[in-house]
């Protein structure tokens, strides 16, 4: 297994989790930032306020994409598996 080979599939894996775990972190930014702006423009610091929306919002996106996401991750671990005889060499 050379440098080139490894480098691949760390480039690989950085990529797929990236890809993975965006739709959940741009959601949760979504709901964080409009739930940030309604407690500046009205004046409620509550901190379970922030808590509660973004974790509804995360969970629904899980349901929603998670046979996506599981899907991606399956995908790359195939391919590392398919390849397994070139990274012994």
């Amino acid at each position: 297994m050379s440098i080139d080979d490894v480098t691949m599939i760390t480039r690989e894996a950085l990529y797929t989790i990236c890809i993975t775990a965006a739709p959940v972190l741009l959601v949760s930014l979504t709901v964080g930032l409009i739930v940030s702006i309604f407690q500046t423009i009205t004046s409620i610091q509550e901190q379970t306020l922030t808590f509660v929306p973004k974790v509804l919002s995360i969970f629904a996106t899980l349901i929603l994409l998670g046979h996506w996401m599981l899907n991606n991750m399956v995908g790359y671990m195939e391919q590392l598996w398919a390849d397994f005889s070139v990274y012994i060499r």
